[in-house]
C-alpha cells in the first residue's frame, strides 16, 4: 500500500467516524471503525496486518 492509498483510507474512515459520532450512537461496529481509523492514522506496527485485512475485505465486496 502506498501513501496515496493510506491517505484515502484515513480520509474515508475519518469522515465516517465524524458522521457517526455526531449521530450520538456508537454501536460495536462504530467502535471497530474508529479503531481502524486510529490504526491508519497512527501507522502503528499493526498497521500492515490490519491494512491487508481491510484491503482483502474491500476486494471481496467490490466484486
Amino acid at each position: 500500500m502506498n501513501e496515496g492509498e493510506a491517505f484515502a483510507y484515513v480520509v474515508f474512515f475519518g469522515v465516517i467516524t465524524v458522521l457517526l459520532v455526531r449521530s450520538r450512537e456508537v454501536p460495536w461496529w462504530v467502535a471497530v471503525l474508529i479503531g481502524l481509523f486510529g490504526f491508519y492514522l497512527g501507522q502503528t506496527p499493526a498497521f500492515f496486518m490490519i491494512s491487508e485485512l481491510v484491503v482483502w475485505i474491500f476486494d471481496r465486496f467490490a466484486v
